[in-house]
């Protein structure tokens, strides 16, 4: 399940419609001196530090045909690790079966990842190329993972964080999965909407399933 590998590192950090709004604002030489100073395709022991310290950060991905898709992605803090010098994994927990991301992955890897933190105002952007495997030997380090997901990042800066609301957390997801945990069935899954067409592991008619009516677990 791994797409091109299209190095895309080169290419300008601008296209032809980021440069009309920036001669139309005249914002074209902060545009350029922020890629100069800014922009990098190593990640620096702050931002790994940053990266590995989040609990939540946005997915953006396109399909074939540039149809995009923007989803939200959550779990425990290190749930998304740098991996290399360039490189950032996470895992892919159960969600809602439509693989909107991931599909889209399959058939165009370029992907960007908006990392926050709403409590200290920062922001960073990872756009990259990724690649996803049910084989990935760090999945067996990722609790509750079906799949792992690997970012070539090609692009990595940050954000000026001043449009940011300041928020904490009241109490994390009890569905993030953690070791010697078993999540709870989200409520919709028992829905009779729903019940009757979900993967063949979580029928609810398996009373051995973890959460389930008259289970032990």
């Amino acid at each position: 399940m791994k797409p091109s590998n299209d190095d895309t590192s080169s290419a300008p950090a601008y296209h032809a419609g980021m440069r009309q709004l920036q001669d139309r604002f005249d914002s074209r030489r902060l545009a350029d001196r922020l890629d100069e100073k800014l922009s990098r395709t190593a990640f620096s022991a702050e931002d790994r530090e940053f990266i590995e310290s989040r609990t939540l950060f946005f997915l953006a991905t396109a399909d074939a045909d540039g149809q995009p898709d923007c989803s939200y992605k959550g779990g425990a803090p290190g749930f998304v690790r740098v991996t290399g010098e360039g490189e950032l994994a996470f895992p892919h927990y159960d969600g809602n079966g439509m693989f909107r991301s991931l599909g889209n992955v399959l058939v165009n890897p370029a992907v960007a990842l908006l990392f926050i933190d709403f409590e200290r105002p920062n922001r960073m952007r990872v756009n990259g190329r990724a690649s996803i495997a049910a084989d990935d030997p760090l999945r067996a380090s990722f609790v509750g993972a079906q799949l792992v997901v690997r970012v070539r990042a090609t692009r990595i800066f940050p954000n000026c964080p001043r449009y940011i609301h300041r928020m904490v957390v009241a109490e994390p997801s009890p569905y993030v999965p953690r070791e010697g945990y078993t999540p709870p069935v989200p409520a919709w899954k028992r829905f009779d909407a729903f019940c009757d067409v979900l993967p063949k592991k979580e029928s609810g008619s398996d009373p051995d399933l973890p959460g389930r009516p008259g289970s032990s677990a």
